[in-house]
């Protein structure tokens, strides 16, 4: 503390009481923050002159629009790739699986990062590949989509097969898509190439938007059925670490 300035430290926790108060009243800081009332109003007007909060027509104050100026420019200078990429790794040394960063890319989904496993047999994917959203480890962006815009692909898209496995049949397809945000993940087989498997996980932004895909991949006899339930922990919690990094909270999510 005696290397900080302890009035920017005050401000900061005043500051740290609106992550659980959308909006506070000068009488509330002083009582939830516990700091004589002149110090409190003191530090309000500062705050309040920089746009860092706001105040309303009926006394109480709530985040200003300098937060949003600067959280958007977190978000947007913020690499999934470098975030995910350490993740990545520890999920590969720990499954032995080839791991796939996916991305929404119009309407189809693009393999931004991945990192291969040392197992002889493997599945090649090359960053940038393409695939569409119906299809293989791609499909949990899909599910992940709100209902409107999921819908909306589904009527303008023809499922068109791409290995013994794609799902053609639109139902079939709602079903396995709810069966997924159900579970928190998805597990495909030959979709997009025979005698493969894939079990993928959403990741989610600041906003608690769906933003990427994460995936093992692999020859479909090393995905027995045995397997996918330790497969599917470890996937699910390497993404989330994936989503906290870039500012998702659960309680953030927006319902689908």
């Amino acid at each position: 503390m005696q290397n900080k300035n302890k009035t920017l430290v005050k401000s900061m926790d005043l500051l740290q009481l609106f992550i659980t108060h959308p909006a506070l009243s000068l009488n509330d800081m002083v009582k939830l923050s516990g700091m004589p009332k002149t110090s409190v109003h003191r530090m309000l007007m500062s705050l309040e002159e920089m746009g860092f909060l706001a105040r309303h027509e009926d006394g109480q104050y709530s985040l200003g629009l300098s937060f949003l100026q600067f959280g958007q420019l977190v978000a947007d200078r913020l690499d999934i790739r470098q975030v995910a990429l350490p993740i990545m790794q520890e999920l590969r040394d720990d499954v032995g699986e080839a791991v796939n960063l996916i991305m929404k890319d119009g309407r189809e989904a693009i393999y931004v990062e991945k990192v291969d496993t040392n197992h002889p047999v493997r599945l090649y994917t090359k960053i940038g590949r393409r695939s569409p959203l119906y299809a293989g480890d791609s499909r949990i962006i899909l599910a992940f989509l709100p209902d409107q815009e999921r819908e909306q692909y589904l009527r303008e898209t023809e499922l068109t097969p791409r290995g013994l496995g794609t799902i053609t049949d639109k139902d079939k397809l709602r079903r396995i898509l709810q069966k997924s945000r159900e579970d928190g993940y998805t597990i495909s087989r030959s979709e997009l190439e025979n005698d493969t498997a894939a079990l993928a996980a959403p990741i989610f932004d600041h906003r608690g938007r769906v933003y990427a895909g994460l995936s093992v991949a692999g020859p479909d006899d090393r995905f027995q059925d045995e397997r996918l339930p330790e497969l599917s922990v470890k996937v699910v919690r390497a993404a989330e670490e994936i989503s906290r990094k870039l500012g998702w909270e659960p309680s953030s999510r927006i319902p689908l």
